[in-house]
């Protein structure tokens, strides 16, 4: 065996970075301090080998589990020293609003491949005489899709209509987000009653 004092000749002798002279164990700690190896260390691999001997294959598992678990964790604490971020990134969902304009773009389009959805048509019913959420493009469409409407959402959308009417009637009716609103709400009367 080599004195401290050897293999550090050896290694420093070398040329073409190859160890000659170094252990594998060696070896496989200077790797893992340079690169936060995520390979058991060699007391690791002694432990598992050590309770390989006596475990069942379900406890094995676990363990093996749990080592993987301590290792991942030391490797984002180590990145996260290093200042790399981990975080993954999430792919954007569409909002609500998108998805009930696809809606309603699809019945228009493709009616075969249409499929009724109550949480869509709901905010559409919510949401059609808000131009900004609902713009005119949509809009005609949507006066199209009513003509079809039917039960209790056809009342309730009556209704709503004929109560925002009285209210209208009730202020004074210059502001112009409350004119478009109102134009609106007569459009959907005119076709409902």
């Amino acid at each position: 065996m080599k004195t401290p004092s050897a293999a550090t000749a050896t290694r420093d002798a070398n040329v073409g970075g190859l160890d000659v002279g170094m252990g594998e164990e060696e070896e496989q700690n200077s790797l893992g301090d340079v690169f936060g190896s995520t390979r058991a260390t060699k007391e690791e691999e002694d432990l598992i080998a050590e309770e390989e001997q006596e475990l069942t294959p379900e406890e094995k598992r676990k363990l093996e589990r749990k080592l993987k678990k301590e290792r991942k964790k030391k490797e984002k604490q180590l990145m996260r020293e290093a200042g790399i971020s981990i975080k993954k990134a999430a792919p954007q969902k569409p909002s609500g609003s998108e998805r009930a304009l696809a809606y309603l773009t699809s019945w228009s389009e493709n009616p075969g491949e249409w499929k009724f959805q109550k949480a869509r048509q709901t905010w559409l019913l919510l949401h059609m005489y808000d131009k900004e959420k609902v713009p005119d493009k949509y809009f005609t469409i949507l006066l199209d899709y009513l003509q079809g409407l039917q039960g209790g959402a056809r009342d309730k959308t009556v209704e709503k209509a004929e109560a925002f009417m009285k209210e209208f009637d009730g202020s004074d009716g210059e502001d112009p987000n409350v004119l478009e609103k109102c134009e609106r709400v007569r459009q959907v009367l005119q076709l409902l009653s």
